[in-house]
C-alpha cells in the first residue's frame, strides 16, 4: 500500500518519511503519510501529511496536512512540499486532491492558491466533525486537479 518516498525531494526541500499509519475505519481515518520538511542542509522546517482516500473527513480535513515552523515561514516551503506530495499522489492513482483551512488563515489560503488549488467553497462543518471540538465551524474546500 505505502510506496517508496525517497523521491520527495527538489532544489530547496526533501520530504523525509517520519512514519506511516494505516486506515481506522471506526473514526474514519484513511492511511497516511507523516513527513518532516527539510531543508537541504537537513535542518527540519516543518511538517506534512498525505491522506490516501477520499470521505467525508478528508473533504472537511483535506488530503494534505501541513505546518512550518516560524523562523521558516515566507519562502513558500508550505506549497512547495504539496507541489511534491502531488506526485505522490499521482503514483496512488488520485486524480485530484482536497486541501482544507480557516477562512482566516491567510498564509494557507495563499499556500493553496500557490500551488494551484482552486476554492470550490468556504464550507460549514457539519455538527459531528472532531474539528468542531477544537472551536473551529467553517473551512475553506480547495480542489487540486493532478
Amino acid at each position: 500500500m505505502f510506496l517508496d518516498t525517497a523521491f520527495l525531494k527538489n532544489d530547496e526541500i526533501s520530504l523525509v518519511l517520519e512514519k506511516t499509519a494505516d486506515a481506522d475505519e471506526i473514526k474514519g481515518w484513511v492511511p497516511s503519510y507523516h513527513f518532516a520538511i527539510c531543508g537541504q542542509n537537513g535542518v527540519k522546517m516543518g511538517a506534512c501529511d498525505l491522506r490516501i482516500g477520499h470521505n467525508d473527513n478528508t473533504y472537511y480535513g483535506g488530503n494534505i496536512g501541513y505546518s512550518i515552523d516560524k523562523q521558516y515561514r515566507g519562502h513558500h516551503y508550505a506549497g512547495k512540499a504539496c507541489l511534491l506530495l502531488f506526485e505522490l499522489a499521482k503514483l496512488h492513482g488520485f486524480k485530484y486532491l482536497i486541501i482544507t483551512c480557516d477562512p482566516d488563515n491567510h498564509a494557507s489560503r495563499k499556500t493553496c492558491e500557490y500551488a494551484g488549488g482552486e476554492l470550490l467553497e468556504i464550507a460549514q462543518l457539519p455538527e459531528n466533525n472532531d474539528m468542531r471540538k477544537n472551536g473551529e465551524t467553517e473551512k475553506c474546500i480547495y480542489r487540486f486537479v493532478l
